[in-house]
């Protein structure tokens, strides 16, 4: 029950798009392969590499996920490059510091990533919540194997996108509303010398969390996770600044922040 009301509350906090969004989300053939809603039940295999890492932390917002495994995703490259305006609105960022970097999977020949795959079946508001929380992405279907390197399938990935796409989705005055107010104008395309970092507090959310994934999937994160540099990886990026780990997220954000 408690667990429950913690996802009513954060789901109440999420910011409501537009009219007109919500019936381009309704309409949009983009990159999704979703079942249709009306259609036979079917499920969609959902491929999270940050804090869905954690099983827990998957089930906040897919309490009826099946079949929980680790896989690798080839040819993608996991990087902390883009703001995420959740940060600022949950005030876990700052404008001016620039330590606002969220996840994202971008194309990359040759790369590759342990991250986690579940089924869900897409119906009613599941399927909402699932749009609107990964708003800001290209939501595209990537290829996966085993950890072994096996072809398995392939799932919903959230990978980088472009201000052009989110603006002609959105249109601008929502970009005003989760962006520009807070003193940043652009989301995606920032130059590797710009000088963002990972938020603290999401860094340290999705570190705990892929360590509840095991080993092989906490050595990948701290190693196969870049900064918008494209150089520094998270381990690295840990050792000259340990202070993340012990950056604790505000009492009410606690349950949502912490693996």
């Amino acid at each position: 029950l408690e667990a429950a009301c913690v996802r009513q509350e954060l789901y109440n906090q999420r910011w409501r798009p537009p009219a007109h969004a919500i019936a381009q989300l309704a309409h949009s053939s983009r990159s999704m392969r979703l079942a249709p809603r009306g259609a036979a039940v079917a499920q969609t295999t959902i491929l999270g590499f940050g804090s869905l890492l954690s099983e827990q932390s998957s089930r906040l917002t897919f309490p009826d996920l099946e079949n929980f495994r680790l896989v690798r995703v080839p040819n993608y490259r996991r990087l902390m490059q883009h703001p995420a305006s959740i940060f600022f609105q949950r005030s876990i960022a700052d404008p001016q510091k620039k330590n606002w970097c969220s996840l994202s999977a971008e194309p990359c020949a040759g790369a590759s990533f342990v991250a986690c795959a579940f089924e869900v079946v897409f119906e009613g508001e599941q399927r909402a919540a699932y749009e609107l929380r990964e708003e800001e992405f290209d939501v595209v279907s990537a290829p996966y194997t085993t950890l072994d390197g096996a072809p398995a399938g392939e799932g919903l990935l959230c990978a980088q996108w472009t201000d052009e796409g989110y603006k002609r989705k959105y249109g601008d005055a929502v970009y005003e509303e989760r962006y520009g107010r807070y003193g940043v104008q652009q989301i995606w395309g920032w130059p590797r010398d710009c000088g963002a970092t990972p938020c603290p507090v999401y860094l340290r959310h999705c570190v705990l969390a892929a360590e509840k994934a095991g080993e092989i999937a906490s050595d990948s994160f701290l190693d196969e996770t870049w900064l918008v540099d494209r150089q520094t990886t998270v381990r690295q990026f840990l050792e000259t600044h340990p202070e993340v780990m012990s950056t604790r997220p505000p009492p009410e954000l606690a349950g949502r922040y912490s693996g």
